[in-house]
């Protein structure tokens, strides 16, 4: 028969041992690369509803060829094409764009635009997309009206009223909005996106603070929405004369943003805006007629709707997307280019 002291050490070995099996040293450590959902989920949050766990390679291929073509390959057929004027991409980007994930700063992104050859769109980016959680924020409502209801707290019912309303194109097949999402979240925000310093990830991998508050310090570090505020064109028109325009910021803007479909063989519009004195004299031409869409003021502000017998149309700049500084900076460049 063991003795007491006997028993007792076996028990001091066995919590000792345990003890040692839980050190933090021993946990699996969350890396720069870390995906930020699994973070989020390990420390106990929810999963989103628009969650994939595991999705395929083929899912993924077949969702961004979705997103950057319009059309895939399911069972081995090639999908009806879902718009025959737009592709997400023409107003998305799937890279980051915003130097710091939650400083909505459109002066910071052309900056890093201009310095990574990224388009500077309407559109936020896809990338991060799923780690949000609402989308069509703040004034998308004024031009969507109830259509934006279903569409702000669900991603599923975004990405339906992107694909009719925005693309003018047919709704996602299951199979095809399945894809689309676990594309989607394989471009979801890492931790190194949000720029951790060493001492905040040690922190973090130590788990030493309550986890609800880890998460919600977690959330605090990427933007939750993307804001977008709309402004008319006469405000607009009117801010430009109390600015100073850069011609080097408006060359960047008519380049990354204005040539993004307007360029020559880009084939989304039927306007072509290349890099001649006869195009910038006819834009010049167009800045004070505020209710005609050559006006710079006009397009970027109010943007132009689907008509019947040309469903392509011009979606517009909220303000986070193109500063009234940069349309203040694009019109100095045209009336600079105009002179040549």
């Amino acid at each position: 028969m063991p003795t007491k002291t006997t028993a007792f050490l076996a028990i001091s070995l066995f919590i000792l041992f345990a003890a040692l099996q839980l050190r933090p040293d021993d946990q699996q450590q969350w890396t720069a690369t870390t995906p930020v959902s699994k973070v989020l989920m390990e420390l106990g949050d929810n999963p989103p509803l628009h969650y994939v766990e595991h999705p395929s390679e083929e899912q993924i291929q077949q969702g961004k060829d979705l997103v950057h073509k319009g059309h895939t390959f399911i069972d081995g057929k090639r999908t009806r094409q879902q718009s025959r004027h737009f592709v997400c991409t023409h107003c998305h980007n799937v890279l980051p764009e915003d130097p710091v994930a939650n400083v909505s700063d459109p002066e910071a992104r052309l900056q890093h635009a201009i310095k990574t050859g990224l388009p500077f769109l309407q559109g936020t980016t896809l990338y991060g997309a799923v780690n949000r959680s609402t989308w069509y924020n703040d004034d998308y409502l004024k031009k969507y009206g109830s259509l934006v209801a279903p569409a702000r707290d669900t991603l599923v019912n975004a990405i339906q009223l992107c694909a009719i309303e925005c693309s003018q194109g047919r709704l996602l097949k299951p199979q095809e909005l399945d894809a689309v999402l676990a594309y989607l979240w394989s471009i979801e925000l890492k931790l190194h996106d949000l720029d951790l310093s060493t001492e905040e990830m040690t922190q973090l991998n130590a788990q030493k603070e309550d986890p609800q508050k880890m998460i919600q310090w977690l959330k605090s570090k990427y933007l939750q929405a993307s804001p977008a505020h709309f402004e008319s064109p006469y405000t607009s028109f009117e801010s430009s004369k109390k600015l100073t325009g850069r011609p080097d910021m408006g060359k960047a803007v008519y380049e990354l943003s204005c040539q993004h479909c307007h360029g020559i063989g880009k084939n989304v519009t039927n306007l072509i805006l290349d890099d001649s004195p006869l195009t910038f004299k006819m834009l010049k031409r167009n800045f004070h007629k505020m209710e005609k869409h050559l006006s710079i003021y006009n397009i970027t502000r109010r943007g132009t709707y689907a008509v019947m017998g040309y469903r392509p149309y011009m979606p517009h700049y909220p303000l986070e997307r193109l500063s009234e500084q940069q349309l203040t900076d694009l019109r100095t460049y045209i009336e600079q280019e105009a002179t040549k």
